[in-house]
């Protein structure tokens, strides 16, 4: 699944804090979410340990792009001090969040950049904790834990926890403290300017294209690809580097867990076919023979002490991996008989010096 699978390794280095300057990279494509893009830039603005700028990437949205830029004047930001220059762009590739994000990483200034969603704010010491990851050279990239703001106030009684990815937060299997992985979630997320050198941008034709089917799996691909280009470099979670991401209304459906999950088997097809099962589906196999089994007997558990929504979390955990496979099986064709590849999107040296 796209949320982040961790190895058993941790790290518990006390080394202080390195001192990277940080871009952080926003990408926003509908109106609809101006009051929750607006929040996600004042988390940034801040943050105990400033950046140098933000980016608010705009996806081929004209009226949403004037719109912030009037918000944002260019002249007035930066009168208010280190952390709190805002850069409005238009997505330079094609619709779709990855290419956003590439227009972002190229535009950017500073030595790492991250990643906010623009339906998230981050907590106070966010960019703090994902610097001292940092201390240590070998490490490319550190992502946080993200955790769910449900519209209805509180989490659905029959939504599994071991789910969270679903709606793009952090879900129950991974180990706490700072562990090494073999991806970080996209929406909550770091990596050094050298990762996209060594290794490119983030892959077009992969992951979400503003209102289309809910795919996912860009930043695993990269992260694998990553890997491969850099065999000693390190990726990390550091569960102290928290946002908070809103759940709307229609997210807390059966109906959406469904779309999302097949979705999510479609999204795995085409990492396979980029970087290879073996690699793409490794830390799938663990969570599905390992973390599922384990959330359906709790939810049986629950279901025989007459807890609330424990019979109905052990189906939507079944009912969830059918959606996945039959989605994987879907794209998995679909990709054989069109042939279709993909290639990291290169990305510019940004303008830093």
């Amino acid at each position: 699944m796209s949320a982040p699978a961790a190895s058993a390794d941790s790290t518990d280095s006390t080394a202080s804090a390195a001192s990277p300057a940080f871009s952080v990279v926003i990408c926003a494509y509908t109106e609809d979410r101006w009051e929750d893009i607006l929040a996600a830039v004042s988390s940034v603005r801040a943050q105990s340990r400033p950046a140098l700028e933000t980016l608010l990437v705009v996806d081929h949205n004209e009226a949403l792009r004037e719109r912030l830029l009037k918000e944002y004047a260019q002249g007035e930001d930066r009168e208010h001090g280190a952390g709190r220059e805002v850069r409005v762009l238009a997505n330079a590739g094609p619709r779709g969040l990855s290419a956003g994000r590439n227009t972002g990483i190229a535009a950017s200034r500073g030595e790492v950049v991250a990643f906010l969603d623009d339906d998230a704010v981050a907590e106070r010491d966010w960019l703090r904790h994902f610097a001292e990851g940092y201390a240590d050279p070998a490490v490319v990239a550190v992502g946080g834990r993200t955790v769910p703001v449900w519209a209805s106030g509180r989490r659905p009684d029959w939504f599994p926890e071991e789910f969270d990815w679903v709606v793009g937060c952090t879900y129950r299997g991974l180990p706490p403290g700072r562990v090494r992985v073999r991806n970080v979630l996209g929406g909550n997320a770091s990596f050094r300017r050298e990762a996209f050198t060594a290794a490119g941008g983030f892959a077009t034709g992969i992951g979400r294209d503003g209102d289309r089917r809910p795919l996912g799996g860009e930043e695993t691909e990269l992260c694998i690809r990553l890997s491969r280009a850099r065999p000693g470099a390190v990726l990390l979670i550091d569960d102290r580097a928290v946002i908070h991401h809103r759940v709307p209304g229609p997210r807390e459906h059966f109906a959406y867990f469904r779309t999302r999950t097949y979705a999510e088997g479609l999204s795995k097809a085409l990492v396979a076919r980029s970087v290879g099962a073996q690699k793409g589906l490794e830390s799938e196999r663990r969570y599905a023979t390992r973390v599922l089994p384990a959330g359906v007997v709790r939810g049986l558990r629950d279901a025989v002490l007459a807890r609330p929504g424990g019979a109905g979390r052990a189906g939507a955990i079944v009912a969830g991996v059918l959606a996945a496979a039959g989605g994987y099986a879907v794209g998995s064709v679909r990709a054989r008989r069109s042939g279709v590849a993909f290639s990291p999107a290169p990305v510019g040296e940004g303008a830093h010096g």
